[in-house]
């Protein structure tokens, strides 16, 4: 099955639910409304035709300039070997969207790290708290406004570089 015809499937499946197909880049993609994401996760995962049954990424992109922080789902089917990215915008200044960790176990640990790099509030998760950084951190580091504070904890922040002052 192609990108094209997943989409299509997807179409008839989830009427209202997902925006036109991307081809044009490395990985064909299409975007779901935020509202509409879970019905179309499962229906990605549970039509026969698609069994993409395999969660195999799921991450995040700042888009500042779009106020927009798009997460990103890689999804995939063994038996098929079919796959496709999904994507779905979410308000940069509130980032909410529903959990697919009921879908997905392994949802739970990609939800955390896009929570605790990104600040993506991911509604209905079992156990959303952060997962690489301190419960107190200030910020999220991998938005593009990010300023890294001086210190943490009484320890500075300032790294020393890695290539020696003799050899640079």
């Amino acid at each position: 099955m192609t990108a094209k015809e997943i989409h299509e499937r997807v179409r008839e499946l989830c009427p209202g639910g997902v925006e036109d197909l991307d081809e044009q880049g490395l990985e064909p993609f299409f975007k779901v409304k935020p509202a509409s994401l879970k019905e179309v996760c499962l229906a990605l995962r549970d039509d026969a035709a698609l069994k993409l049954s395999v969660l195999s990424d799921l991450t995040a992109v700042d888009l500042p300039t779009e106020n927009v922080i798009q997460v990103v789902y890689h999804l995939y089917c063994y038996e098929t070997r079919q796959e496709i990215v999904v994507k779905a915008d979410v308000d940069r200044d509130a980032p909410r969207i529903a959990t697919v960790e009921d879908v997905w176990k392994v949802a739970n640990w990609f939800e955390r790290e896009v929570f605790d790099l990104f600040g993506v509030v991911f509604e209905g998760h079992s156990d959303l708290r952060r997962i690489l950084l301190p419960e107190d951190w200030v910020g999220y580091p991998l938005r593009k406004d990010f300023v890294e504070q001086e210190e943490y904890d009484g320890i500075s922040t300032e790294r020393e570089p890695l290539v020696p002052e003799n050899m640079r």
